[in-house]
């Protein structure tokens, strides 16, 4: 604050508006409140001093309304990494059943579900599949498991696949881990389900990934017999690559892959800085202060498993995509319980301590609450503990909400906090060529047609060990708001945090010193002063300036 000077500005009392304008640090107050009468210089200075103040409180209001809209920036990167994670590769054959495995009593229970057929029809629809029709006095069985159905009757890896390699080591169906998806018994690579180490890449390029033959069994395809949204016409797999955090959703985002090819899939992933929290699976690894027992990983080569986990052990699980929670984004790092609960105030549920959230994760319970609050029951790819439908419940309800959900776009579910995805670029040749198509005949022990027809081979690889990082940042922080006032102030008042005190401090006299005149009478004492109080304050005004002292008697 500014020194005052004279005699009388010396004798006038400490909340007097000409002492505190004469000390306020705020520039052109003391011009409007100093000695003197009006004058049009005092009214300019009032002026000038009112419009900046207008002016700061705009900028500022502005300001702090552009904080309030909570804006947020996406910044894309690349960066080069010398290891990276495997993705889970899941495949489905795109025939559900095998035609071999069908049973008088599956056509019993599921013949009008699943395929469409009338109880007439199933003697023609055996004999179709080359089977004989059910004997005389066939009695079903009292009850009938839809997910037992499809694990005897889907296709068996051990049948499908042919020839497995993973970074030029062999693997085989041990490697994989059987789900149930919409699609009927699918089987996933590099899963890291019950604690398994996820296997890891350090080389881009074909023959550092995955490399597959498979046979797609086109003699086990069912006969189409009617025409309807869930007859397929296609041959071949489907193939999802996704991380271990998401469930497949393969009917709607699988790749199709047709026999009679070689199907390249480059793949490169997209991920955020580290501070994102550790990877679920990891986290859920280190949290457990046990030493567990070596897991042993069921590769043909124990040198290259050896090899392989070492690798996995020396870097973490690589981060994931980020984007920010409310009020600056939409997203949600809050799991989901996939078990229906009557109460419908929250649509998505309550929090649960596994799985982690995800997109796909998501709308599969939201599709799991919709069925089991409409049909009482789950379809056996869906998470919860609701009793599987039915096949007449399949047909007659789950079927039909499930297409009805799909097709009105019935889930609401946010991103997810933290992510992984990958970005996938597809090409494919012509196989087998016809100088190979002997060799691959007798390795095979299958004909040639037979090949051309049934076999395809399958090759998943990172691009480069290069990966995207997608960050959404806040574009307006609380200290970016707190300089722009500060900036503002100085430029427009000459102000400061300090300024504001003083005013208070003004204020504060102000308020003591009315209310001492409400409650005393002014009197004029020649006496001497009484003694001060121990741990009083005393205020004392001097000719240059008003300091307040705190006199503590030792």
């Amino acid at each position: 604050m500014k020194p005052t000077s004279g005699p009388e500005e010396a004798r006038r009392p400490a909340s007097d508006i000409r002492v505190f304008a004469s000390n306020c640090s705020m520039h052109g107050v003391g011009h409007i409140f100093g000695p003197g009468s009006l004058s049009l210089r005092r009214g300019m200075w009032a002026a000038a001093v009112v419009l900046s103040v207008v002016t700061f409180l705009y900028q500022v209001a502005g300001r702090v309304r552009y904080y309030r809209e909570y804006h947020h920036q996406t910044a894309l990167d690349e960066r080069e990494s010398h290891q990276l994670v495997f993705p889970a590769v899941t495949l489905c054959n795109i025939n559900a059943l095998r035609r071999s495995r069908l049973t008088p009593n599956d056509l019993h229970w599921a013949g009008a579900a699943l395929l469409g057929l009338d109880p007439a029809e199933h003697s023609t629809f055996l004999r179709a599949l080359g089977r004989p029709p059910a004997p005389p006095g066939f009695m079903p069985s009292p009850t009938f498991d839809m997910a037992q159905l499809y694990d005897r009757a889907g296709h068996s890896l051990d049948d499908m696949l042919l020839d497995c390699r993973f970074r030029g080591e062999p693997c085989g169906p041990e490697n994989f881990t059987m789900v149930f998806t919409r699609m009927g018994k699918c089987y996933t690579f590099n899963s890291g389900t019950d604690g398994a180490e996820l296997l890891t890449t350090i080389r881009g390029g074909i023959g550092n990934g995955l490399d597959l033959m498979l046979d797609v069994q086109q003699e086990e395809y069912l006969p189409v017999w009617k025409d309807d949204d869930e007859t397929p016409f296609e041959v071949g797999i489907k193939v999802q690559i996704h991380s271990q955090e998401e469930p497949p959703i393969i009917d709607q985002l699988g790749l199709g892959v047709s026999p009679g090819f070689q199907t390249f899939i480059s793949c490169q992933q997209q991920q955020v800085p580290s501070r994102v929290p550790p990877h679920p699976l990891q986290a859920h690894t280190n949290s457990n202060p046990k030493p567990s027992a070596p897991q042993t990983c069921p590769w043909a080569s124990s040198q290259m498993t050896s090899h392989i986990l070492a690798e996995s052990l020396l870097n973490p699980v690589p981060p994931q995509l980020s984007f920010l929670p409310p009020p600056w984004g939409d997203c949600s790092s809050v799991s989901l319980n996939p078990n229906y609960e009557p109460e419908p105030s929250d649509p998505l549920g309550s929090p649960s301590s596994s799985p982690p959230y995800s997109l796909m994760g998501c709308r599969l319970v939201c599709e799991t609450r919709y069925v089991a609050r409409k049909c009482g029951c789950r379809m056996m790819y869906m998470p919860g503990g609701a009793p599987v439908c039915n096949p007449q419940q399949y047909k007659d309800c789950a079927h039909p909400a499930i297409d009805a959900m799909l097709h009105k776009d019935g889930c609401a579910c946010p991103n997810p906090c933290a992510s992984t995805r990958y970005a996938k670029e597809l090409s494919m040749v012509r196989m087998p060529s016809r100088s190979a198509a002997r060799f691959l005949s007798r390795k095979l022990n299958r004909s040639e047609a037979y090949i051309a027809e049934n076999v395809l081979a399958l090759e998943v690889f990172f691009e480069a060990l290069n990966y995207e990082t997608v960050e959404q940042k806040k574009a307006y922080e609380m200290s970016e708001l707190l300089g722009d006032i500060g900036g503002q102030m100085g430029l427009f008042i000459g102000a400061s945090l300090l300024t504001i005190l003083e005013i208070l401090d003004y204020l504060c006299e102000l308020q003591e010193g009315l209310g001492s005149h409400r409650t005393q009478v002014p009197q004029l004492s020649l006496g001497p002063r009484p003694p001060t109080p121990p741990c009083a304050v005393t205020k004392t005004l001097s000719a240059s300036h008003r300091t307040c002292y705190l006199v503590t008697r030792l």
